[in-house]
């Protein structure tokens, strides 16, 4: 089996699935859909309206996502938000594929399905929320990702693999 990797120096948090796997998938649901807030449904109306023919998109986006920060800070302030569950072992990614993860160090119990949050320095950031299972001590494969953290799991696979390109140009 050969599986391409690419070096991906990331954060990642996860726990055994089986611990809580009901709230496990409740707190995966909520990710998924994390665009059902009410800045992107207003957005989306007005798109269909027509409403930002005129507008540059770049800028309309980052006025979007300040303002889901800002939404995210009220909600902090006055304890509305529910906090992420807690997950019992952190460590650091070596690398990363289309659909695997390698850490630096031995973690997992092989065969065990685990639930992960992996940090990625995407706009906008945010920590993506994935089923894996283990195929070995250091390597998982991803069984369960939201369709909008797959594109940008990919996307940001492909960029650290051009800075890999680049950086063996530059030594060559």
């Amino acid at each position: 089996m050969s599986i391409r990797l690419v070096k991906a120096p990331l954060d990642i948090v996860f726990s055994l699935s089986s611990k809580d796997i009901k709230s496990f998938e409740q707190e995966f649901e909520r990710a998924a859909h994390n665009e059902d807030d009410p800045i992107s449904s207003w957005l989306k109306l007005a798109k269909a309206k027509g409403e930002t023919a005129e507008s540059d998109p770049v800028l309309l986006n980052l006025l979007v996502e300040l303002h889901r920060k800002v939404d995210n800070i009220e909600r902090i302030i006055k304890n509305e938000d529910s906090p992420k569950l807690l997950l019992d072992s952190k460590a650091k990614i070596e690398s990363i594929g289309f659909e695997y993860i390698k850490l630096e160090d031995d973690f997992f119990d092989e065969g065990s399905v685990y639930y992960i949050r992996v940090d990625v320095p995407v706009h906008p950031r945010h920590e993506m929320s994935m089923f894996v299972k283990a195929q070995s001590k250091n390597l998982v494969k991803i069984l369960k990702i939201s369709e909008q953290d797959e594109k940008e799991w990919a996307a940001f696979m492909v960029s650290r693999e051009r800075i890999m390109i680049r950086s063996q140009k530059e030594k060559a």
